[in-house]
């Protein structure tokens, strides 16, 4: 019995790690504010140079689904040539990481 209270522990903290989710904060400083800025301005030197959307902006705002968000920070952004402008990010962040960036990214409206 005891042996089987350990084991159902150690499983349940395994699942506990894996299952872990960032804070999309930090996944917003780690993977965007290089080019997109910490204030999600995007007036980074990549961001000028990609002409990226200032995210502050209530009309920019207004103009961003939240489906479309999340198809961009999985699958990333292709130019019209096919040259990637922006990485995807579904291998490396689980559903509700992507849900919780784009949460974030709705916070930047002023």
């Amino acid at each position: 019995m005891k042996h089987q209270l350990k084991l159902t522990g150690g499983l349940f903290l395994l699942a506990a790690a894996l299952s872990y989710a960032a804070p999309a904060a930090d996944n917003w400083d780690n993977l965007c504010t290089k080019c997109h800025g910490a204030d999600g301005k995007g007036q980074t030197k990549v961001g000028k140079k990609l002409g990226l959307k200032d995210y502050t902006d209530a009309k920019v705002q207004a103009d961003l689904k939240d489906d479309e968000m999340a198809k961009a920070i999985a699958e990333g952004i292709k130019d019209k040539s096919g040259k990637e402008k922006m990485k995807g990010y579904g291998s490396e962040l689980s559903g509700d990481e992507i849900k919780a960036l784009v949460e974030h990214v709705r916070k930047f409206k002023t």
